[in-house]
This record gives structure tokens, C-alpha cells and sequence, in this order.
């Protein structure tokens, strides 16, 4: 009779060269090719930008050193200053209106109208609300200045057809108008995003929550104030500081729609750095604002990310 030895299960262990920390090197490989991407298209840019601020420089020839005297002259342009006033109204255009009614939209869609018709009428909502988004600039803005034209715009025609004759102004060309009229096409460009983002935030929050509230009596909008508003905080901190880094670097639209005029009335800091780089031929003081306007990216975006860490942890 043949007895069959058992014996005990090995267990299996990770080879030492998966263990020894000289292995994670293979990991660190991976990153090489974004750090050296980094390098070339951030880093080294950014650094000829800083050498060429301190320059007087036409484009041709050999840079001329002359300190921080393009930034001296930068401070007291009064241009400058109307261009970072404007990013005011920029930011409101493209970060205030749009988050703000982003957010509504997407609550009614998701909450609402996504329960009462179905998820399809939603998602089709919501694709429109989006598309001025994947909208090329350029098609945008000169679809704009068709529309707004003072005498053969589509807004005029209209208002001229129901006996508005005052109304029918010339939205782009005048400095009254010109910063309102880029602000509401802005809005409309921007809007589409936060749409997107809360409603993909939204698809996370617990439904048991919303039924718990709707138990309690509680109506619509008081679901929409405690409970959608604090579970979403996280996507409203990046669509905050995405969307205020964008209206911060706004430069298509302006372009296309006004070119900064009438009488810098619509001017923002990275047209008017364009403005000296090229039609001026002042490379160093156009580098001199790119560089101020970075520098101000920089400071804002890590305002905003520190405020996010702070809301953390108060929330942990």
C-alpha cells in the first residue's frame, strides 16, 4: 500500500529584486520623457521670456540688456492697467456667471428634468449647452460679428423689424458696448463646461440623500443648498480655478471679435503683450507682461489650490 506524503504549502515570495528599493527606478523611468516635455516647453521658454524682459529687443539682431526698466515702464502704462481691469470683467464673464449658472443647470437637469423625462432629454441638454465649447475660436468669434453687426447683424435686423430702432447699436465699436456685448459671448462660450463638470459630479452623490431630504419635506431648493452644493465642493474648486486661469489668458476671442479697440476698451494682458511682440516689434516689453501676467497664473492657482487643501481639512 503507497503512502502519499503531504506536505505543507509553500507559500510564495516576492523575488528580491522586486523587493529592493533599486527596483522602483524602473517606475521613475516613466517620468523622463514628461520631465524632459516640461523642460523643453516649459522651463525653457519661461527662462528666454525672464532674459528677454530685461532686453530691448526688436526681433532682429542682438537683445540690448537694460535691466528691469520694461518693467518700470509696464507699471506706470496706464494700457497695462485697463488690460488687468478688464481681466476683472473677464473673469466675471467666464468664472462667475458660468459657475454659477452652471451649477443651477446642471441641479435642474440631473434632479429634475433627468427624473421627470428621462435621462436621454438631459444628456442631449446638456451636449448642447456644450457645444460652443468644442467650437473652434475662430468660428465662434466671426459667427459673432456676423450677428452683431451694426448694419447687416442679425441682432439689429431683428430689433430694427419690431420697431426697436434705438436698440440696434453697434454692439463691437462702441466703448459703452464693446466690454458688456465680449462679456455675454464669453458667458455663452463658458457655460457648457460647468454644465458638464457638476453634472458628472452629481452622478457621485448619494440618492439615499436626496430621498432622506425629500422624506423630511424638504423642497428643491433646500436639497440643492445642503446637500448638492457641499457634496460637489471638490469639481467647484476646479472649475473655479480652471475657468479663472482661462479668463486670466483670454486671448482668441478678443482677437477675433474686437482686437482689444474701440480705444482698449476691451484689452486684456495677453492681447496686449501680443500687441508688442508683433505689430510693435517690443519683444522685451511684450515679454515683460507675459512674464507679470505668469507670475499672477502662478500666484492665483496656488491660492486656490491651498484654499481647497484648507476647506479639506476643516471638512476631515
Amino acid at each position: 500500500m503507497t503512502t502519499l506524503s503531504r506536505r505543507a504549502p509553500v507559500a510564495l515570495r516576492p523575488s528580491r529584486s522586486r523587493r529592493t528599493p533599486g527596483g522602483r527606478g524602473v517606475y521613475w523611468a516613466y517620468l523622463v520623457p514628461g520631465a524632459v516635455l516640461f523642460v523643453g516647453v516649459i522651463v525653457v521658454p519661461f527662462v528666454m521670456n525672464l532674459y528677454y524682459s530685461m532686453t530691448r529687443w526688436p526681433g532682429i539682431g542682438d537683445p540690448r540688456w537694460i535691466g528691469f526698466d520694461n518693467y518700470t515702464r509696464l507699471f506706470a502704462d496706464e494700457t497695462f492697467w485697463t488690460s488687468f481691469r478688464n481681466s476683472v470683467a473677464m473673469i466675471v464673464a467666464m468664472v462667475v456667471v458660468p459657475t454659477l449658472l452652471g451649477l443651477l443647470l446642471a441641479a435642474v437637469l440631473f434632479d429634475y428634468l433627468g427624473k421627470r423625462f428621462g435621462g436621454g432629454v438631459a444628456s442631449v441638454l446638456r451636449a448642447t449647452y456644450y457645444l460652443p465649447q468644442i467650437l473652434p475660436v475662430a468660428v465662434a468669434g466671426i459667427l459673432w460679428s456676423w450677428i452683431l453687426n451694426p448694419q447687416t447683424g442679425g441682432l439689429n435686423v431683428v430689433l430694427r423689424s419690431v420697431g426697436l430702432d434705438a436698440w440696434a447699436l453697434n454692439w463691437l465699436g462702441d466703448t459703452t458696448t464693446a466690454m458688456p456685448t465680449v462679456m455675454t459671448v464669453m458667458i455663452w462660450v463658458q457655460i457648457g463646461y460647468p454644465v458638464v463638470i457638476f453634472m458628472a459630479a452629481l452622478q457621485r452623490v448619494d440618492p439615499e440623500l436626496y430621498e432622506a431630504a425629500e422624506l423630511d419635506g424638504a423642497g428643491w431648493f433646500r436639497r440643492f443648498r445642503a446637500i448638492t452644493v457641499p457634496q460637489i465642493r471638490p469639481e467647484t474648486f476646479v472649475v473655479t480655478l480652471t475657468c479663472t486661469i482661462a479668463a486670466l489668458k483670454v486671448f482668441g476671442p478678443v482677437y477675433v471679435l474686437t482686437r482689444g479697440g474701440p480705444e482698449n476698451s476691451t484689452n486684456v494682458p495677453s492681447y496686449f503683450a501680443y500687441q508688442n511682440f508683433f505689430p510693435k516689434s517690443q519683444v522685451g516689453y511684450g515679454a515683460a507682461i507675459a512674464t507679470v501676467l505668469t507670475l499672477i497664473v502662478v500666484v492665483v492657482s496656488v491660492a486656490f489650490i491651498r484654499a481647497q487643501a484648507a476647506g479639506e481639512r476643516r471638512e476631515g
